[in-house]
């Protein structure tokens, strides 16, 4: 759920803050984005340095900052922080701090963040257990809850000052695993499964030898991280590459030609809600496969080619319910024929890919599309990422409903 995510990470000082650490290195093995802003009290418990090498990115604790070979101090804008965010976490939490955030005394640049903040804001306490339940903090807490922050409770346990009782921040795992929870149970896919083809498919000449193309799945497993990050539990059927995914949410199904893929969909399709079909599948396959190498020496002058099963127009034909997406690569007259195909395969909308942009098409890292929905309503971006196409794409699918 945290995949992708950007996280503005808040410390301010108290003694938990020397497991921030743990936090950073915990959001950023999720796949977040994590940067950092301290207090500059949190500076006595836990040092810039080393959360700046865990997040690979600069700490800010200050508005302005000196800056090597620069005669005046750079400003740490803390609008543009707060507006990078797609989450805020502050933890731990301190007495001062929520106090400060209740009642908007901006004394900081974290306060300044939280003020300027426009994704979901998640607290999580640390003081010892006596502040912790004075009446003072507790209606601070409240409030903040009321303005929609998230305030995970404090923990029973030891404290700093020796003393036992309820005031512990919440331990670094289950301050994450909350935050999946919370992202999990607000995803705009929860429930909903998605079925996505990835990759090439590779048709046999002979056990050695093969007819493919230049596809590296990187767009079709983009898609797949994407629709699990927004709540989805995923089928995966791809063909031979080599990209990989971790996510428990997905499952992948490998397979290698056009026929293997034809029946992997079909196992699937008529109980998914939304279909994508981003595979390159050959259409044409060798009529014929020799069972044995052929040998240079016996030579082949001739390779007979018949089509493939057809495996879009086949979903468009079944489809029922599902919203069915599928890809067109296009040298000429794009538009035109991208638009033909959706409305002839029976498609809901169609993702034009162009290689008119040499930096975007097969193998590379990005791409340059245009969703077409099946009335022609065009929308064209930009040159971007796979992984922030891979955004766009969903993004038109949940506003299509």
């Amino acid at each position: 759920m945290l995949s992708g995510k950007k996280v503005l990470l808040g410390v301010s000082g108290g003694i938990a803050a020397y497991k921030t650490p743990l936090i950073v290195r915990l959001l950023i093995k999720q796949g977040a984005e994590v940067r950092v802003v301290m207090t500059p009290s949190a500076l006595d418990f836990v040092t810039p340095l080393t959360l700046a090498t865990l997040s690979q990115n600069p700490v800010h604790s200050t508005f302005t900052a000196e800056t090597s070979g620069e005669d005046h101090p750079r400003w740490n804008n803390h609008v543009e922080l707060a507006l990078w965010a797609d989450l805020f976490l502050i933890a731990p939490a301190t007495s001062n701090t929520i106090s400060a955030m209740a009642h908007a005394r901006c004394n900081n640049l974290l306060l300044a963040c939280y003020l300027s903040a426009q994704c979901p804001v998640f607290v999580a306490p640390a003081m010892d257990l006596d502040m912790y339940a004075h009446p003072a903090n507790q209606s601070n807490m409240a409030k903040l809850a009321e303005f929609g922050n998230v305030i995970f409770p404090a923990q029973d346990g030891f404290l700093a000052s020796g003393l036992e009782g309820k005031g512990r921040m919440m331990e670094p795992q289950d301050i994450v695993e909350r935050l999946e929870s919370h992202l999990a149970k607000n995803a705009p896919l929860r429930g909903k499964t998605v079925l996505i083809t990835a990759g090439p498919t590779y048709e046999a000449i002979d056990p050695v030898r093969f007819i493919g193309n230049h596809s590296s799945g990187k767009m079709g497993y983009a898609l797949a991280e994407e629709a699990a990050a927004l709540g989805a539990n995923v089928i995966l059927v791809s063909g031979p590459t080599a990209q990989t995914t971790e996510t428990n949410t997905i499952k992948l199904v490998e397979v290698i030609s056009a026929a293997e893929m034809y029946t992997a969909v079909f196992e699937h399709y008529h109980k998914v809600d939304i279909a994508i079909a981003a595979a390159a599948v050959a259409d044409f396959k060798p009529q014929d496969k020799a069972n044995q190498k052929i040998k240079k020496n016996v030579g082949l002058s001739n390779i007979s080619l018949v089509e493939t099963q057809d495996i879009l127009a086949e979903m468009g034909h079944q489809k029922k319910h599902q919203f069915l997406l599928g890809f067109a690569l296009e040298t000429e007259n794009e538009i035109e024929n991208a638009t033909a195909k959706c409305q002839k395969k029976n498609l809901d909308a169609i993702v034009l890919n162009s290689l008119n942009d040499k930096e975007a098409g097969f193998g590379g890292d990005k791409n340059k599309i245009t969703f077409i929905e099946k009335e022609g309503t065009k929308h064209a971006f930009e040159l971007k990422s796979k992984t922030a196409v891979a955004r766009d794409i969903f993004q038109q699918i949940i506003q299509l409903g």
